[in-house]
Order: C-alpha cells, then structure tokens, then sequence
C-alpha cells in the first residue's frame, strides 16, 4: 500500500513520521503548497516531493490530508475521484453540504475515507466505554494556550470538535437543542466557547473550550445514576466514585495503549487493506460537523441578543 502525505505542516510532518515508520505501508511521497516543507521532509525520508496534489495522484492507493480546514473538502474530492482512499484530519470539510457531497462520492467509488477524530483511539476512551452506563450529564474542559495553529477556524470547529465527536460516540442519540456563547479575543472568530447540549434520551453536554488559557487541560466528567467517572484525556487514567452496598468506593484506574495518533493511522491501513469499516466514519464526521455548525450559529444568535440587550454598548469581536 502507498500512501502519501498531503500536507506537511505541524501535524503533516508527524503524520509523515508515523507512516514512515510502519512497515505495514510505504511513504511514496509528500506534498505541501509550500516549497519549502515539501522538499524538507521529502528530503528527510527520502520519498519524491511536490507542491500539486495532481503530481501524486498516480503513485498512490491511499493518502492523508493534513492541509489546512478551508482546503478540505476540494483537495479530499479530487483525490476521491481518482480511487483514492482518505484519511481526513477534523473537521472533514467547513459545511455540511460539502461533506455529504464526499460521502457519497466515497460511497459511489467503494473508498475508504476515515476522519481523523484521534480522541476516539485514546486508550482512556477505548477503556472508559467498559464501565460508562447510559450517563444522564457529562461536563468536558478542553484549555489550551494560545497557538496560531488551527486559527483559520473558530475553537468550536479547531478544539471543541473533538469531544463532540467523543460525545456523539458515547451518547448515541440526537442533539434536540443546543445553547452557546463564544468570545474573540485574540482572533476573528470565537477563541474561547461554551455548549450546552441535550440529547433526546435527556442526557445534557456542557463543553467548555479554549485555545488563550494559561494552562492545559483535557477532562471529561461522565454522571450517571450509580457512579461519578472523571477522565484525563492527558494523563490516560479515570477516578470512578460509585455505590458498593452502603458505601461510595473510590477507584483510580490507569489505561495504556499505542500513542493514538498511531492508533488512527494503522486503523486506516488495516480499512483499506482488509476493506473493513472505519472506527471514525465519514458519516461521524459529518454528524460532528453538523453539531459543530448548530454550536456556531448559537452562539452568533446570542451575540445578536447582546445587541438588542445591550445597545451601544462594543461586544465582541467588534
């Protein structure tokens, strides 16, 4: 199996690495609208380098799109179209329409095309799914530090995407409505947000997401009716707090397993070799997109609110 690397920016090159390493496939190439990094790690592993997606497309049976959100969907659509298989960073395109429309381009074709959700091949999230129950709140904090990185897009479609993924995948059922507020602070879009979920089963989602903190965290606190679980993405261990008789037992249990990013991209080779079903489909990054969107347009029809409430006044972003 050939693969090539279709972007080589920050996580190109550590998509490139990992694919370099795996003896399951052969990097056949590189590519980045960039000159210089294309020819950097086209240097570093050896493999020819280029800066059109065209140049690859009859060298390879597979690749990884790691350009940047807006290019999503029109690089994906021109490798789809040639019997390509995809390995799609988040979020798999910028609208909703754009990502049906490589759904059933997959589909038409019998291609493979995965979405790179990576939280899904966490070790922490594989073993939490064990002993998490039909949970009735889950409460998720996911901080970082400033990085101009991803910053192309909102934090709801560049950080928070993740864990609605993750929710989506635990929760399986559908958002009924959604409630948000998002502040810009160092860019044109929101850098820091809230959602408030509810699902049809009556389960509630408040994710908290920033990318100007000072410090780091990724936390994701399940409530259910006999137990309280609080996971760290980071650190891969959960403490359980649950009934047992009369009394409330605290647990800690440590996960461990492949670097997830690892995980993901063996996944993908396996998908395309054994034709098997991807762990992330296009459809669940789509569905993730479209909760993402509903998060997005709360959160400016609350802004127009702050308009009428409180006239005159500079709100956000202006």
């Amino acid at each position: 199996m050939k693969t090539a690397v279709i972007g080589v920016g920050h996580l190109g090159k550590i998509h490139a690495r990992i694919v370099n390493e795996n003896p399951n496939v052969e990097l056949a190439a590189v590519v980045d609208a960039r000159a210089e990094s294309a020819k950097e790690t086209g240097e570093l592993y050896h493999v020819p380098y280029f800066t059109n997606v065209e140049d690859v497309i009859p060298m390879i049976d597979a690749a990884h799109v790691v350009v940047p959100t807006p290019l999503h969907y029109e690089v994906t659509k021109k490798l789809l179209l040639a019997g390509k298989h995809v390995l799609l960073e988040k979020p798999i395109t910028t609208t909703v329409p754009e990502a049906d429309e490589l759904l059933k381009l997959a589909k038409e074709k019998d291609l493979i095309l995965q979405v790179g959700h990576v939280e899904r091949f966490n070790p922490a999230i594989i073993g939490i799914q064990k002993i998490l129950r039909d949970p009735i709140f889950i409460e998720v904090h996911r901080l970082s530090p400033f990085n101009i990185r991803g910053t192309e897009v909102s934090v709801v479609f560049d950080l928070m995407i993740h864990d609605i993924d993750i929710i989506l995948h635990l929760v399986r059922s559908d958002v009924v409505d959604v409630q948000a507020v998002g502040v810009p602070v160092l860019t044109k879009t929101s850098d820091i947000a809230n959602a408030r979920l509810t699902f049809a089963n009556g389960c509630v989602a408040n994710v908290t997401t920033s990318r100007i903190s000072a410090d780091r965290m990724r936390k994701i606190r399940f409530f259910q009716d006999d137990a309280y679980i609080s996971l760290d993405y980071v650190e891969q261990k959960a403490k359980l707090k649950h009934r047992k008789e009369w009394q409330i037992v605290e647990e800690e249990i440590n996960f461990s397993g492949d670097q997830p990013l690892q995980s993901e991209i063996q996944s993908f080779v396996d998908c395309v070799k054994l034709g098997k079903s991807p762990e992330v489909t296009g459809e669940d990054g789509r569905n993730a997109l479209k909760v993402a969107t509903m998060v997005e347009e709360a959160i400016k029809k609350h802004l127009a609110e702050l308009k009428t409430l409180r006239p005159g006044a500079k709100l956000p972003g202006e």
